[in-house]
């Protein structure tokens, strides 16, 4: 089954505090999503693998570590761009790639209406972001979609799950690791997560 890891930090638990607030202006979810990303990049990456390569300094030739695998970055539209810019601030040189999903407001299934990843998919390590692990749908939507274009090594980052979002995926993929701020309570009759941070996307970007 799948590695689930719910990242208790103090500065991701006061940022997930002000994103909680029904009263957080748009400027501010926004900014503390994209810092919440880049808060949870460090431990999403910390068994990265790495390969030995030599490098000379301004002394004198040493061995150092490096990546040995490209990163990807993956969010799943629109809600997942809001934690790309964090992520990406820590690691500039992972590419970017995108799914878009829409929810059926009746089945509650999603639906694919974009997909496009640079080269790297098929040999990197993909970090698949969408902030809301709710019925887990759209998730493993989307991982089906990374592993028909070949990608092996996949990596869930999110913020709020919930237990049947989590169940689902880990069930669909177990290979596939998740990573979250928090684990709520339950999912509602509307497929929301309880107590959540209502439509992340809605308050990312000020739609309704």
């Amino acid at each position: 089954m799948s590695k689930v890891l719910i990242l208790n930090h103090p500065l991701i638990d006061h940022k997930m505090a002000i994103i909680r607030d029904k009263n957080t202006s748009t400027k501010d979810f926004r900014e503390n999503v994209s810092e919440i990303g880049a808060l949870i990049t460090y431990e999403i990456t910390r068994n990265l693998e790495t390969i030995k390569k030599e490098v000379e300094t301004p002394i004198k030739k040493t061995e150092v570590k490096v990546l040995s695998k490209p990163v990807v970055i993956v969010p799943i539209l629109r809600a997942g761009l809001g934690m790309v810019d964090g992520i990406h601030n820590i690691i500039p040189t992972a590419k970017i790639g995108h799914i878009g999903l829409y929810r059926d407001e009746t089945t509650l299934e999603p639906h694919t209406y974009y997909q496009k990843f640079p080269d790297e998919i098929k040999e990197g390590v993909i970090l698949l972001v969408d902030p809301m692990l709710a019925t887990g749908g759209s998730a493993v939507a989307a991982i089906d979609i990374l592993k028909k274009h070949q990608a092996k090594q996949i990596i869930y980052v999110g913020l709020v799950g919930c237990p049947e979002g989590v169940k689902r995926l880990s069930e669909a993929h177990p290979d596939v690791d998740i990573y979250l701020a928090a684990l709520d309570e339950k999912l509602n009759s509307d497929g929301y997560i309880v107590p959540g941070l209502g439509d992340c996307g809605d308050r990312l970007f000020g739609t309704k």
